[in-house]
């Protein structure tokens, strides 16, 4: 690691966390004398390994831009996974595919059965359906049936209290659209998104591939699987890591707290407010990078139903300082697929016949593609702008981060592309670190 002090926190999929790393993070908190705590949250990912380097890149900027901060750092280990065939930036190429034929790796299957414990079997199966390709609808049901079982639909134990802007309104058991519907025809919709993708990375003169039905299996697969880690993200965030800042309020009272989460770990920090104990105003800030979950989270009233609020309802007002989203319109990841999940996962009415153009509107948008919206007094700024002046003391502040946030890499574009040192001071703005 290439900050120090340096500690992490392992939580496993209902939130326990790992006693003995909780112990010495206290310990240390105490013994070290430090002033501001930076929580970190990781997002997709393979292995420990990976959340680690991430954390190395994204904290190293910190003491020379903070020279005279009396920082700590923490990095949240949860199980989640990350498909082996989205690049990670400034590490690893993307692996090779044979085109039209997106398959299941070895990498890919372990990583499968280490966060679906239990489900080798079903990895193993679903790896040959995408190899053979068969073209029958049985074959494509059979997937569909599948994949069900390996996210666990409906949720079990104490991830199904964090699930409920994942599941459908009248839905079988509550499933998401796309994991209830015809298989053939989320499929499709699948494929055909994934070709518009696909599209504006294809260079000039070439004509891209047609869409086919097991590219969209290859993605329902991956979609289904973040289902299962957007509501694992909530558990852990609710039940373990907002508890345990509680209970590191009480042993360090004095420490200010500063979270900050990517993609699904962006839910993960999001989601540890609902778990604060009441009274607790130890954390000053909370940033979210790429936040791959609904831009009306935060909200007192959606748009679209005016009934309804997000899930996270006025607990931005948890932090005593404000939330930053840090977003891009480069993330086609939560452009174009997100929002096409999402509304595949909200109304199974409503699967065939999508135009996934449509789709880029208010309803279905991640917070990391589009900011914060429908909650009053939202302040919007460039990311250049955040810099030069002092950020908002309260409330939520969107930040344009699409001049740093923008490198490709299909199918995650710039998703991943988050170290940055502007991120990093954006992080120290918002947590009024010197």
């Amino acid at each position: 690691m290439s900050v120090t002090p340096y500690w992490e926190l392992t939580f496993d999929a209902d939130g326990d966390v790992d006693t003995g790393q909780r112990d010495r993070l206290f310990a240390g908190v105490r013994r070290s004398g430090i002033a501001d705590l930076v929580v970190f949250a990781h997002g997709w990912n393979s292995d420990r390994s990976g959340a680690s380097a991430l954390y190395s890149r994204f904290f190293a900027p910190f003491p020379d831009l903070a020279p005279r901060a009396r920082l700590g750092y923490v990095g949240v280990l949860w199980p989640s996974m990350r498909f082996s065939d989205e690049p990670i930036p400034d590490i690893e190429p993307a692996p090779a595919v044979a085109p039209g034929r997106p398959a299941l790796d070895k990498r890919t299957r372990n990583a499968l059965s280490e966060v679906f414990p239990g489900r080798s079997v079903v990895v193993e199966r679903l790896a040959g359906l995408l190899e053979s390709r068969a073209d029958d609808g049985p074959s494509l049901e059979e997937f569909g049936r599948l994949v069900r079982l390996l996210v666990e639909v409906p949720p079990q134990g104490p991830q199904g209290a964090c699930a409920a802007d994942t599941v459908t309104a009248g839905a079988p058991q509550g499933l998401p659209g796309m994991l209830c519907g015809d298989t053939a025809a989320v499929c499709a919709d699948f494929a055909a998104a994934l070709a518009e993708v696909g599209t504006s990375e294809v260079m000039t003169g070439t004509v891209p591939a047609p869409p086919r039905v097991w590219d969209g299996a290859h993605e329902l697969l991956r979609q289904a699987t973040y289902f299962a880690m957007k509501r694992r993200a909530g558990a852990v965030g609710e039940r373990g890591l907002g508890r345990l800042l509680g209970q590191l309020a009480r042993t360090a009272p004095d420490v200010r707290v500063h979270l900050v989460g990517h993609s699904f770990g962006a839910r993960l920090v999001s989601f540890a407010l609902r778990g604060l104990p009441e009274g607790v105003r130890t954390v000053k800030s909370v940033t979210l990078l790429q936040a791959a979950f609904s831009h009306y989270a935060f909200a007192a009233r959606l748009p679209h139903d005016r009934g309804a609020s997000g899930v996270l309802d006025g607990r931005h007002r948890r932090i005593d300082g404000p939330l930053v989203c840090c977003h891009s319109r480069h993330d086609s990841a939560l452009g174009t697929i997100y929002p096409l999940a999402s509304r595949m996962a909200g109304d199974a009415r409503t699967v065939l016949g999508l135009s996934v153009n449509s789709l880029l509107g208010a309803k279905w948008g991640a917070l990391g593609y589009g900011g914060v919206r429908a909650v009053e007094g939202t302040r919007s700024l460039t990311l250049a702008d955040a810099l030069r002046a002092r950020l908002p003391a309260s409330g939520c502040v969107n930040v344009d981060a699409s001049a740093v946030v923008r490198r490709g890499g299909a199918p995650s574009g710039a998703h991943g592309d988050i170290c940055h040192g502007e991120l990093a001071r954006v992080v120290l703005a918002a947590g009024r670190i010197a």
